[in-house]
């Protein structure tokens, strides 16, 4: 049992992050194509990605998942400094959905043993 210095909030575990320095790498290598290439490749994804969802349209990719956007309705918030209450206005945030087959991929994976994890908190 992990012995934490203060009570875990999330139960999330780190397991390993990937940069998009690392994801260009590991395209490139899988492929063999030039890593300026696969950086291109990958900042063009995400600029159709951020300028469909921008224009209001979601994201659809099969088998990975959706990216979609979500309407968060009008809201009461308070400025605790000058103890006044303000209206937060209906506002759409993005999102991502993942496939359900990317999902069970992920929640039946083994962690490696030699991998640590660290509990976020």
């Amino acid at each position: 049992m992990k012995r934490y210095l203060c009570r875990p909030i999330f139960n999330y575990l780190i397991l390993k992050e990937m940069t998009k320095a690392e994801l260009v790498a590991e395209i490139s290598t899988k492929t063999g194509i030039e890593k300026t290439v696969a950086l291109q490749a990958v900042e063009a994804a995400m600029k159709v990605i951020k300028n469909t969802m921008s224009d209001g349209e979601n994201v659809y990719l099969r088998g990975f998942g959706s990216f979609i956007i979500k309407k968060r309705a009008q809201k009461l918030g308070r400025i605790i400094s000058k103890n006044t209450t303000i209206i937060i206005p209906e506002h759409n945030i993005p999102a991502f959905k993942p496939a359900k087959t990317f999902a069970n991929k992920v929640k039946n994976a083994k962690i490696k043993k030699n991998q640590t994890t660290e509990a976020i908190d």
